[in-house]
């Protein structure tokens, strides 16, 4: 099971303004979209309380993007929002041309979605490997199959290659208990890559790293395939910049600026609110 597949579905009612799937309206799979992620008009409420209001914004396909803002600004529950822990209270979001506002958690990773959490979820007890081999297995067709793959099995080479492309093979077998934090990191990242997921949420990857973990974390998500989508919240600018094609800044819970990392680096009004104005 891979991180974003223990996503856990909320207690929280259903959108007060949701539609039905695009499936269940026309009973035809939805057309190829150019977009991996639409957001039209989302908000999340907590009573009086709304952390996210009003939140429009568009991922295409295979692009790479940051949502960036100071804590409070609602980035966490509008990550929340797309992969259904905490349902829009309103708005649309639609994945790859199909409305999945309404989908469960775990029909939106069907469906290739992904995400990673704040707070590393691991199995601190098994290792490195059988991590990532839990993860390809949960995702994958014959899931609860009582037999036990074979070393040849395509779940096994599966693993094998999540392991080279987050560069953990060296410590395969180790605990992961006993790795580094930005090795758990770097783990986390490779359970997320489980059964080619179509767009990633990150949430806050660089936390606690070290900076040569950093730019480790760096290369790691420069190295994703140009077709994958990302989207990613941190706090580190350099972090998000470096690794995004386009930016959203939220403020209060709502959209304060969009624009290339260059445009939202030479902002005066997120200088001012986010950067003290250093630049």
């Amino acid at each position: 099971m891979t991180s974003a597949a223990r996503l856990r579905a909320s207690p929280g009612g259903r959108p007060s303004g949701g539609t039905t799937s695009a499936r269940s309206q026309s009973g035809k799979a939805p057309i190829a979209s150019s977009h991996a992620l639409v957001l039209q008009g989302v908000s999340r409420a907590f009573g009086a309380l709304r952390a996210v209001d009003d939140v429009s914004l568009e991922v295409a396909a295979g692009e790479k993007y940051a949502v960036l803002g100071s804590n409070g600004a609602g980035k966490t529950t509008l990550f929340n929002t797309i992969t259904g822990d905490f349902p829009p209270t309103s708005g649309r979001i639609e994945f790859f041309g199909e409305d999945i506002t309404l989908l469960s958690p775990h029909e939106r990773i069907r469906k290739g979605l992904r995400r990673t959490y704040q707070s590393s979820l691991l199995f601190r007890d098994l290792s490195v490997r059988d991590n990532l081999f839990l993860a390809v297995r949960g995702v994958a067709s014959g899931r609860f199959s009582i037999w036990r793959p074979s070393a040849s099995h395509s779940s096994r080479r599966a693993t094998d290659d999540l392991l080279d492309r987050v560069r953990l093979t060296h410590i395969a077998d180790q605990p992961v208990a006993s790795l580094a934090h930005g090795q758990q990191r770097q783990l986390e990242i490779g359970m997320a890559l489980a059964g080619a997921p179509r767009l990633i949420l990150f949430d806050e990857p660089a936390a606690g790293l070290s900076p040569a973990e950093r730019r480790e974390l760096v290369l790691l998500l420069q190295s994703l395939p140009s077709h994958m989508s990302f989207v990613i919240i941190e706090h580190d600018l350099d972090i998000a910049l470096r690794v995004s094609e386009r930016v959203t800044v939220m403020h209060n819970g709502r959209v304060l600026r969009t624009g290339t990392p260059s445009e939202i680096e030479n902002d005066a009004q997120v200088q001012a609110i986010y950067m003290g104005g250093r630049h």
